[in-house]
């Protein structure tokens, strides 16, 4: 299909308006910010088209009020937080997309900004509607996708809006998530190592069959590693599985062995009688009928351990346990730490992915190092499976 076009940074901008599709899906609660990380990744970005003297038009998302107003999703607090630090004019767009919205528009003056009220609170946003997509193309002369996160959605703003203008590139954090990923699947260092956690296999089988041919060695852990256990003829206790997972274990492995790729499941567990107690380290035929496993045990910690040492590759998504109760985190901490460390070395290239796996890394009192952190969740996943995304094909 072609190669990606990358936005390039000698371009002439001054005075182009400049469509940015940002991700600033930030949480927020009570009309407060929780957590920035999100809007501090484009703030180069944002500045350097502002030095430039570029109209910036900025299209951004928060949650999913399926085309209604929410008062709630509003993007209200990022706008206060972009008028704070960004120095130059910042506005905000509230009205509706019609024949005058351009003209609305005509008052910006080269560096200044206009951050249009959250996009899906338009129902023709998340339908790709063709009429939306050209009002929305009609405001710029330059379309910049930096959202990688929102890239395997077919919405106006990420996908047809780049019919109706004159040209389109994907951004800098665009290019960075793609470059990581493709480290791993595309010019791999060896041996690589995919440490996949989590809870369900099913909505990570086309990633996990995908890796398999990409790989050398795959470690599952979380809540996944027990349906393994149960195609072994292990009991798992009152432990979270999935129904009817045979045929997809009996697959994985039978992939596995095909492309020699080695399956690393844990060798002992965490198990308590409930989320919130103390845990016990247990081999794998000594959990009873009434405890849970929450966590991986001390042994595969060092397993786990002993295979990033090794690898000059690592990539990880899902924790190994309930991180949330201390009791339960040694594993996710483990694996993180020592991911850190020989990332630290420069010995091992490193990439981590999903939200729950970027919450546990952030309970973390020490200052941890790693390669590349995606915060792109389902269009990181797709990727994996080497699937086409359809925000990134309009781009090539």
């Amino acid at each position: 299909m072609g190669e990606i076009n990358f936005f390039p940074e000698d371009l002439e901008i001054k005075d182009q308006k400049i469509i940015l599709r940002l991700d600033l899906n930030v949480p927020i609660k009570d009309k407060v910010i929780k957590d920035d990380t999100r809007i501090t990744l484009c703030l180069p970005f944002i500045n350097r088209l502002i030095e430039k003297k570029a109209k910036i038009i900025i299209i951004s998302h928060l949650g999913r009020p399926k085309g209604i107003n929410d008062p709630n999703l509003s993007l209200i607090p990022i706008y206060k937080y972009l008028k704070d630090v960004l120095k130059t004019n910042v506005y905000f767009f509230r009205g509706t997309f019609d024949g005058e919205t351009k003209e609305k528009f005509s008052h910006l003056k080269g560096g200044e900004v206009i951050l249009i009220e959250n996009i899906r609170f338009f129902k023709e946003e998340t339908e790709d509607d063709q009429n939306f997509s050209k009002k929305l193309g009609e405001l710029g002369d330059i379309y910049i996708n930096d959202a990688f996160s929102c890239s395997h959605r077919k919405q106006a703003s990420v996908y047809s809006i780049t019919k109706f203008v004159k040209k389109s590139y994907a951004g800098p954090l665009l290019k960075k998530e793609i470059k990581a990923i493709d480290l791993v699947i595309k010019n791999k260092k060896e041996p690589v190592t995919c440490i996949i956690g989590g809870s369900k296999i099913s909505t990570k089988i086309n990633v996990i069959t995908n890796l398999l041919k990409k790989v050398n060695n795959l470690i599952i852990v979380g809540a996944m590693a027990n349906n393994f256990f149960v195609y072994k003829n292990l009991k798992v206790g009152k432990s979270l599985i999935e129904k009817d997972t045979k045929e997809i274990i009996e697959d994985i492995y039978k992939k596995a062995e095909e492309h020699n790729c080695e399956i690393l499941i844990p060798e002992d567990c965490m198990v308590g009688t409930d989320f919130e107690g103390n845990g016990k380290n247990k081999k794998l035929h000594e959990i009873e009928d009434n405890e849970i496993i929450l966590d991986i045990g001390f042994n595969t910690i060092k397993s786990i351990q002993k295979k990033i040492n090794a690898s000059c590759t690592v990539l990880w998504n899902g924790p190994a346990g309930y991180f949330e109760n201390d009791s339960f985190s040694k594993g996710t901490m483990s694996i993180a730490e020592s991911i850190s460390k020989n990332t630290l070395k420069k010995s091992l290239i490193s990439v981590l992915g999903g939200g729950d796996t970027l919450a546990a890394i952030n309970k973390s009192n020490d200052k941890l190092t790693f390669s590349h952190l995606s915060t792109a969740g389902g269009a990181f996943l797709e990727y994996l499976e080497g699937k086409d995304l359809p925000g990134i094909s309009v781009l090539k």
